[in-house]
Order: structure tokens, then C-alpha cells, then sequence
């Protein structure tokens, strides 16, 4: 391709929607346009991008024994209706109507559709396992979009859906997906890391995995053992607890005046206590209901362990006249003894309070000395923390090490909870109807493109992995008035085309600097420069973008310098 036949509009200046490094280069360099808020056009050098991921997946899912498919992105309501989620998934579900009033929904994900489209073309155990994927376009009514193509009202997604006689055929495709993903995010030239995860609005409990892409930028921070392989969102990380070997005994409580001290730390403060030696009361209402939860003054309650532990659908915190209505005291002076009319949980590391600190459910008080068991009773104990960085592994206790990452890949074991309800069956070899047991794998391919980026960029621009490089090489001869430059750089161009690299010709009547810029801005791996003494030296530069690394070498070594180039870079990724 010739940059005077491509459509790359590229920005000098950092558009001032643009949060994250992504989303700022993917529109500076020209890859992508904004039609509407989160959704995006792509731009010939973002379409080569997608192309290269989508190939990669491809031939991963196929190689696992996954088979192509395409389903329709518009959804009949009486499928999710059948499943339980079209009152269930909440206001991002894109609902509409046609002309005769029948409700559908655009598809944020499919199992109701494939198992719709199984359960009527599969019958016989002869049948399975089978495993059918597609590439398609996704749609999530985003409350607000961010950050480009990582949180988007249309994404570009696979999604792959094994059907499995039993759980240890389930247990067999999972174990072909996590390596199959694992294979794709490596030749992508991506780092990353499969945690444990929560499985969210999908469903299914007998667990799930998120493919991470570790970068600052992340939205999620996962917590890893580098001793053992644990590594987990911190959404789903256990959260290690032991007894004290020596517990303290308990003393007589006690209440004591704190005017105007609400917060843990200003109650910690006034009292000369530490803020891990308080119990902190947070109120929730969880669907219709309210509770109190109580966990340690120092920590941070994870809501998703809470909603999960209570089964409910809706949880969210209580207002202020929601918690005067349970405690006098209001948010600021909650607390588990005498509080009435609502279910208290605790964590697991409060039972072992012995002389705690905790609100005394009216203005400018406090108990001292509380000590669980004895001064309240609770409803339920478990882990309802989230974990921190320093903490021990559950599995080995080695000091656990926090990252940022994105999310760009998850598996799921779905279990009978679909086919249950859809009555998606087969016939075993008794001719016995029986569930088929399901999981479900997707791998954001749009979130890739941007996950790339925020993972290897620098101040010039975007620093492809070469197997998902829209170009391998870029070709610049300095001056376009120099017949000999302009020749030599055509026929190298020529060259590795016919040899079948991906080659990008900047043919344009600009300035060298404005050449150098755009090739580092638009992050094509490897450029050859052909310099205003190559017609004295016949020598030409060949830089590498990841690192700067140059070589000078004869034009007859062109050819074969790229290549030694490419294949390093591919194998080192395979």
C-alpha cells in the first residue's frame, strides 16, 4: 500500500475526548473515527488490525475443533423471557420493537440463541461434544461509555459455546479454551495473566476464568502469587483468615461520648485506638431488603463475594434516611449491637474481635469492648473482604502482589444453568433425554486492538507486536526529489511484496521529519530508511520501533535482514 492511496487521517493534537493512551492514539494515528458516544468507525489501519486478531482466533478455535458460525444480532424477547434474563440483565440490554409490536433485544452476548439454535438440530450423544464459535458485533446500552473501544455501546467480540454430555466433557472443552486463549494472547505479543474471576451476569457456579492484559491503564486490579499459579480478580479473590493463636479477653463494653467523629479515622483518632481494632457497619438494601454487614475497620467490603453470598439480583448501599430508619444514629454512627429489624453478616476476620470499637446506633456515641457473640449475634460469617496487596496466598502464603489489567478474554462453565431452562437435551445411548452441560468463551477482539496499545506505547506512539501490525514494515525514502531514493525505495517495495511482506510505501512529498513521526505514530514495526547517502554508500537503515535498534546494510541484505527481523519477533511469541 502507498500512503498517497491510504485513508489515514492522523491528528497533531490529542482529541479532548480521549481519556486513556488507547483511545488517544487509536484516534491520532488515525485507526479509528467516533460515529456516536461508544460507538466507533474502523479506519483501513484499524481493519487490519481487527483482521490479524480475528485470523489469530480463528485458526486457535478452529484448531481446538471449534466450527464457525453466524448468529443474528437482533434477539426474540421470548428467548431471554424463556431464560430468566430479559428482566434480569438490566438497562444495558438494547430492547426494540418491530411494527407488529414484538419485542427484541440487539445481543450483548448469545447463549439464549445458540442454545435455542442447538437444542432444535442436535439430538443424539453421537453429536457431541460440540463446540461453535462466531465473530460478530456486540451491543451494551453503556450508562456511559469510556475510554474508546474498551467500554463501547458496539464492540467487536468471539464467542464460542461448548455442548458436552457431562461435566467431564465440560471439564475437556474448558481445558481447550484456557489454552487455546492462552495460545491467542501470546501470538498477539500480548502479556498477560488468566485469573479466577466471578462470573457476573453470564451465571453459572462452577467457575470461570479472565483473561488479563496487565497494564497501569486497567480498569481491574488482580491480585497474583508468584510462588504458585493463584492469580485472581480481586472481585473473586479468597481472602486468607487464621484465628490469633492468642486471643485477647474480653472486658466489660462500654459506651463512650464521640461528638462528631463519624468516620472510622476520626474515630480512631479520638478514641487512640487503631482503625483494624474498630468494626465498621455499612447498610445495604439487597433487592427489596435491608441488611447490615460488618467488616474491620481497616478494610474494604467487596460487594460482589456479598451479592453473590446472599443470592440476591440488586444490592446497593443504603441512604442516609434509609440507615436512620434502622439506627438513630444514622450512617455515621452504625453499629451491630442493638441494631434491629435487619439480618446483620459478617466478615470472618470480625468474630475474632475480642475489645472492638463500634457505633452505638445514636448521635455522638460509641461502644468499646464489643466483642461479637457475646454483645450482638450475626445472621451469617464469611469472607466479605477484599483482599490487599502483602496479604498471604490461600494456597501457599506466600505475600500476594497487586496489578492492573484489562480484560480481554473469559471463559465460563456454565453448567445446566441454560439448557435447564431452554430444555436443550439429547438422547444417550439408552435413548434417555438429558440435559446438555455448557460453557461459554468470548475474547474481545476491539478491546484487544485497544489493549495492545495501552500495553506498548511510547511517547512517539503506538508500538505494534509485528502479528497484529497493520503493516510489517514501512518504507521512506527521505526526499522525494531524489530520483535515486524515490527508485530504490519502489523497487524494495516491489520486493518484500513479492516476497509477501506486508509493506507500507510513504510516497508523500513531505518532509522527512514528517515521515519519521507518522511511521513512529502509527507504530509499524520495522522502517527502512533510504538516507541522502545511499547513493555514495548504497547503504540503507533499518530501525526497529520497539527498541531503536538500527543496522545499516547493502540493499541486496534488505530482504533478508527483514526477515530474520519478523520471524525473530513471531517466534519469540509462538
Amino acid at each position: 500500500m502507498r500512503m498517497t492511496q491510504l485513508l489515514m487521517p492522523t491528528l497533531r493534537e490529542t482529541p479532548a475526548e480521549a481519556e486513556v493512551v488507547s483511545h488517544q492514539l487509536l484516534l491520532r494515528a488515525g485507526f479509528i473515527r467516533r460515529s456516536s458516544a461508544g460507538v466507533y468507525h474502523y479506519l483501513p489501519l484499524g481493519q487490519r488490525v481487527l483482521r490479524k486478531i480475528m485470523a489469530i482466533v480463528r485458526e486457535e478455535m478452529d484448531a481446538a475443533g471449534g466450527q464457525e458460525i453466524l448468529m443474528p444480532i437482533i434477539q426474540p424477547a421470548e428467548l431471554w423471557l424463556e431464560s430468566g434474563r430479559w428482566h434480569v440483565y438490566g438497562e444495558e440490554l438494547f430492547r426494540l420493537k418491530d411494527r407488529h409490536q414484538r419485542e427484541f433485544c440487539l445481543g450483548p452476548t448469545h447463549e439464549e440463541i445458540v442454545t435455542d439454535l442447538v437444542r432444535h438440530n442436535v439430538r443424539s450423544y453421537r453429536d457431541l461434544p460440540l463446540l461453535v464459535y462466531q465473530i460478530a458485533n456486540k451491543y451494551r446500552d453503556e450508562r456511559r461509555p469510556r475510554f474508546g473501544l474498551m467500554r463501547g455501546r458496539e464492540f467487536i467480540m468471539k464467542d464460542l459455546y461448548s455442548f458436552d454430555r457431562d461435566e467431564a466433557g465440560l471439564e475437556e472443552s474448558y481445558h481447550h479454551m484456557y489454552t487455546a486463549y492462552s495460545n491467542v494472547f501470546r501470538r498477539c505479543g500480548l502479556t498477560f495473566r488468566p485469573v479466577e474471576a466471578d462470573a457476573g451476569a453470564i451465571g453459572g457456579t462452577a467457575g470461570t476464568h479472565e483473561f488479563m492484559v496487565l497494564a497501569n491503564s486497567g480498569e481491574a486490579l488482580v491480585v497474583y502469587c508468584a510462588a504458585c499459579d493463584y492469580a485472581a480478580n480481586v472481585e473473586k479473590a479468597e481472602c486468607s483468615f487464621e484465628p490469633p493463636v492468642d486471643p485477647e479477653l474480653p472486658l466489660a463494653m462500654t459506651k463512650v461520648a464521640t461528638p462528631g467523629q463519624r468516620t472510622i479515622a476520626e474515630v480512631a483518632s479520638f478514641l487512640q485506638v487503631l482503625p483494624a481494632e474498630t468494626i465498621k457497619t455499612m447498610v445495604y438494601l439487597a433487592d427489596d431488603k435491608l441488611i447490615a454487614v460488618l467488616i474491620r475497620g481497616d478494610r474494604e467490603i467487596n460487594e460482589v463475594k456479598l451479592l453473590n453470598y446472599l443470592g440476591c439480583l440488586d444490592l446497593r448501599l443504603a441512604t442516609e434516611a434509609e440507615c436512620q430508619a434502622v439506627s438513630a444514629g444514622g450512617a455515621g454512627y452504625l453499629g451491630p449491637v442493638g441494631l434491629k429489624d435487619v439480618p446483620v453478616y459478617a466478615d470472618q476476620e470480625v468474630m475474632g474481635m475480642m475489645r472492638a470499637v463500634s457505633g452505638a446506633n445514636e448521635p455522638d456515641a460509641h461502644y468499646v469492648n464489643v466483642c461479637p457473640g457475646r454483645d450482638f449475634a450475626v445472621e451469617g460469617v464469611t469472607d466479605l473482604r477484599l483482599v490487599q496487596s502483602g496479604e498471604p496466598c490461600p494456597h501457599c502464603k506466600t505475600a500476594l502482589t497487586t496489578a492492573r489489567g484489562i480484560e480481554v478474554g473469559q471463559v465460563f462453565k456454565l453448567g445446566i444453568k441454560y439448557s435447564k431452562a431452554l430444555n436443550c437435551t439429547y438422547l444417550d445411548e439408552k435413548g434417555q433425554e438429558q440435559l446438555m452441560v455448557m460453557g461459554c468463551y468470548g475474547i474481545g477482539v476491539s478491546r484487544t486492538m485497544a489493549a495492545a496499545i495501552e500495553q506498548n506505547h511510547d511517547a512517539d506512539g503506538i508500538i505494534w507486536p509485528v502479528a497484529i501490525a497493520p503493516f510489517q514494515v514501512i518504507i521512506v525514502p527521505v526526499s522525494t526529489k531524489d530520483a535515486v531514493q524515490v527508485q530504490t525505495a519502489a523497487d524494495i517495495y516491489q520486493e518484500l511484496n513479492r516476497e509477501g511482506f506486508e509493506v507500507l510505501l510513504d510516497d508523500r512529498a513531505e518532509r522527512a521529519g514528517v515521515k519519521f513521526k507518522d511511521a513512529d505514530l502509527i507504530g509499524i514495526p520495522f522502517r527502512v530508511t533510504i538516507g541522502n547517502k545511499y547513493a555514495a554508500d548504497g547503504l540503507v537503515e533499518i530501525k526497529v520501533r520497539k527498541n531503536g535498534e538500527q543496522f545499516k546494510v547493502p540493499r541486496t541484505e534488505v530482504r533478508a535482514k527483514i526477515r530474520e527481523l519478523i520471524q525473530h519477533s513471531l517466534v519469540h511469541n509462538a
